[in-house]
């Protein structure tokens, strides 16, 4: 094969060798096209903001769509589904392995106990807030959930609404300030 036709990668592990072919990347590029922006948001939640290693986690996500070609079919559901669930497996996994790796810390203070989440208490507050969002304008309510809910970039939430990105922006900001003003009605501080 020509070397502009494919390119060599290596797990690194075992020596597997496999071609990229022009194909593949065209495939991995458009995935990236589509999902990659909501990708890259939800792996920055998983990381707490850690840009590193959400884009390491993008780029492991795509790198186990591109061997697993099979879980993109549309029969089995939808991609970006499945993109997000890796993702998620992958941050689980590396947290794992962090933590394993913690050595001994030596402190005069104990250590605070791991806060319990209280199942009732989340579903009090997913309550809540599905009520506050119930209690916005239509236009204010569909740009959260595009944005917030459904992990939509700008671009794709103004796609999808048809309007234009800034828009979205706008009407992003002032649905914000609407349901925290809904929210301090309804009692919620914090």
């Amino acid at each position: 094969m020509r070397e502009t036709e494919s390119r060599g990668w290596s797990d690194g592990a075992g020596g597997r060798r496999r071609d990229i072919s022009d194909q593949d990347a065209e495939l991995l590029r458009a995935m990236h096209d589509e999902h990659g922006d909501a990708l890259l948001a939800h792996a920055l939640r998983l990381t707490g903001g850690d840009r590193q290693r959400a884009e390491d986690l993008v780029q492991e996500t795509l790198l186990r769509a591109w061997r697993h070609p099979e879980a993109l079919d549309p029969q089995r559901g939808p991609v970006r589904a499945w993109l997000f669930t890796i993702a998620r497996n992958l941050a689980i996994d590396a947290w794992r392995r962090r933590s394993a790796r913690i050595g001994e810390v030596i402190t005069d203070e104990l250590p605070e106990p791991p806060q319990v989440v209280d199942e009732a208490d989340r579903a009090v507050e997913a309550w809540t807030v599905a009520e506050a969002l119930n209690r916005l304008s239509p236009s204010h309510r569909e740009v959260l959930v595009e944005c917030f809910y459904q992990g939509r970039s700008v671009t794709e939430a103004a796609a999808r609404l048809g309007v234009p990105p800034g828009t979205v922006k706008s009407r992003t900001h002032y649905a914000l300030r609407s349901l925290r003003l809904v929210l301090a009605e309804m009692g919620v501080t914090g």
